[in-house]
């Protein structure tokens, strides 16, 4: 695995704090609420099992529209009630999740079942934050069948997010989550590195908006895009040396789930930019989980371990195909996403005017 992977230090560049962090506030301004006194979730210990997500998404997917219909996450925070956040144990999981399935069946309401179920509440909240945007209600074209280039718009509700190594590009990965990191000051490595070749193209995970982009002495050539709800900014460090993401991209820039943003490289690990020195080729992809706007850049971020979510959504990859005249690689199959319709789109903000 990559030795010299890393996230962004605890404390934003200067040159990347919001106007709001660098300037001096009013005196006359009212006392804010300090950290102590606000009520959000400080801390997310995101253990859930590829098994378990499969077994809850299927399950979401397949009832959807019956009056027995069940979110995969509220699947996922009653058996995280149960089992203290456990889900190490496949068989233990399928028995929470048959049991409220069971009780749904028989006319029980979500409601009553977790009136007085410990932790359910926040469970729910806490796997909101982390899965909330990758599961809907969109379209996407699909191939017509035996006819060859045409292409049909088709309304799904289902898996609406993507691994972030288009389709038919190799790599391999493990958890890495934690492991120690030393470049510029020692520090734990709070994100999952998963290694390929220089240029494979980068996609995508949830539909969102461009919120960071560009050179960080850490993670190189690096986008950083921000979820609609803006509960997940998901991090893509060490991009191609010369051409690191799509040349239309800036930020404030909407990208649908699915869109090809970059191209995996080494660069990084310097103040100079530009410059390849990372061992090993490899996306460095990162989520950080936001309850309030005072966690985004300050001391008390929360890193989630995001290897099982990109092996559950490795069934959902984006095919791509390459522009020989630009070198681009672009999707092939393009999507609509409700969740973005609320954001304007145009020539200057968006890769799709």
């Amino acid at each position: 695995m990559a030795e010299n992977t890393t996230e962004e230090p605890k404390e934003a560049p200067e040159e990347e704090k919001t106007l709001d962090q660098t300037e001096e506030k009013s005196t006359e301004e009212e006392p804010k609420e300090t950290e102590k006194t606000k009520d959000y979730i400080k801390w997310v210990d995101f253990k859930v099992s590829k098994f378990a997500m499969i077994q809850a998404y299927e399950h979401d997917r397949d009832t959807y529209g019956t009056e027995y219909h069940l979110g995969w996450i509220d699947l996922l925070a009653w058996t995280a009630a149960h089992t203290g956040g456990n889900f190490e144990n496949d068989r233990t999981v399928c028995k929470c999740m048959e049991d409220l399935q069971e009780q749904i069946g028989q006319g029980k309401t979500l409601t009553e079942l977790t009136k007085e179920l410990e932790y359910f509440s926040y469970y729910q909240e806490a796997y909101t934050a982390v899965l909330g945007g990758m599961v809907g209600e969109y379209e996407i074209e699909v191939p017509v069948e035996g006819e060859e280039g045409r292409k049909r718009w088709e309304k799904r509700y289902g898996l609406k997010a993507f691994s972030p190594i288009a389709k038919g590009f190799p790599y391999q990965d493990y958890d890495d989550f934690g492991a120690s990191r030393s470049y510029g000051y020692k520090r734990n490595h709070l994100g999952h590195d998963m290694l390929g070749q220089v240029g494979t193209p980068i996609v995508a995970v949830e539909s969102g908006y461009i919120e960071a982009l560009g050179w960080n002495q850490y993670g190189g050539w690096r986008i950083g895009i921000r979820s609609f709800d803006h509960k997940r900014y998901y991090y893509y460090a060490h991009l191609r040396q010369g051409f690191p993401y799509q040349p239309e991209l800036k930020e404030g820039s909407v990208v649908l789930a699915g869109d090809v943003i970059g191209y995996m490289g080494h660069t990084g690990y310097s103040t100079t930019e530009d410059t390849n020195n990372i061992d090993q080729t490899h996306l460095h992809f990162g989520m950080e989980i936001i309850f309030d706007e005072s966690q985004k850049d300050g001391n008390n971020q929360i890193w989630i371990d995001c290897y099982q979510i990109t092996n559950f959504l490795y069934q959902n990859q984006t095919e791509a195909a390459r522009d020989d005249e630009t070198k681009e690689w672009r999707r092939i199959y393009l999507m609509k996403d409700p969740s973005a319709e609320a954001y304007e789109r145009t020539a200057d903000y968006s890769m799709y005017p």
